[in-house]
């Protein structure tokens, strides 16, 4: 079997050709051009590509196989353990830059996407990020490492900010914030339950860090949220300046909060 004959078959097993090749590709360290002069040669490596194709169809997010990850045109580290970045997250970050705050709390971190893009694309900023897992932790610190932010970022075990006094220009988050008992995609049950799950509402975190921006008083709160989470929200931070933002297909997806100045 060549490799050409290889993909074949497996695009037919998935009837995804995209995925086919990426799997491939990930599996022989391949760009494009590599897979496509090298597809007569001889596929030495079957038995290892059926078994990236079966975690495939087991519904496991091809993120998680290649442990890579694109956002803000770059490419992260990622494995189970930490919420897979999604594009709508990067107009999070859009608005952020935005405002160039100096000092920044960014509260349940993940892979740590967030901070690591501000860190990279603004001068001189100094950042908190927590999360209350470990795991993810580790894969965040990874990623700063990988782009040469690590000094930047304070990674920090915790709850929300427990135990973290320091003041902040800006929290930013992008929380757990589906309802208890809300029907996911299969792929989804491979990611943490507690980086997707807010509470029997769903807003309850996002309520918890309105209240942690209040009595820290810093000047910015940034925040995803769920699509049909904009009139609760409103009315919990009706009195503060307040923006919604919506995601690329139109959605509210997010809010930014300031105080008034």
């Amino acid at each position: 079997m060549t490799i050409k004959e290889a993909l074949k078959e497996a695009s037919l097993i998935l009837k995804n050709p995209k995925e086919a090749s990426i799997l491939l590709r990930h599996l022989l360290d391949y760009d494009q051009v590599q897979l496509l002069l090298n597809e007569q040669k001889p596929f030495e490596k079957y038995n290892p590509y059926q078994t990236l194709i079966k975690r495939r169809l087991s519904h496991e997010p091809i993120e998680y196989i290649t442990e890579k990850v694109s956002f803000y045109s770059r490419e992260f580290f990622i494995k189970q353990g930490a919420l897979i970045p999604r594009p709508e997250t990067e107009i999070l970050v859009d608005y952020a830059l935005e405002i160039k705050p100096q000092s920044v709390a960014e509260i349940g971190t993940g892979s740590g996407i967030i901070s690591i893009m501000l860190a990279l694309l603004i001068d001189n900023i100094k950042i908190t990020a927590t999360d209350i897992s470990k795991e993810a932790l580790e894969i965040a610190k990874i990623n700063a490492e990988k782009f040469k932010v690590s000094d930047k970022i304070t990674f920090v075990h915790t709850n929300y900010l427990d135990d973290i006094y320091d003041e902040f220009d800006m929290i930013i988050s992008n929380p757990p914030y589906i309802a208890e008992g809300f029907e996911l995609e299969e792929n989804l049950s491979h990611e943490p339950q507690n980086a997707l799950f807010g509470g029997k509402v769903g807003d309850e975190m996002l309520k918890e860090i309105v209240d942690i921006w209040i009595q820290r008083k810093c000047s910015y709160l940034l925040c995803e949220m769920g699509y049909d989470q904009k009139e609760s929200m409103s009315r919990y931070l009706n009195k503060f300046n307040l923006k919604f933002y919506k995601d690329l297909a139109g959605f509210n997806r997010g809010f930014i909060a300031k105080r008034g100045f």
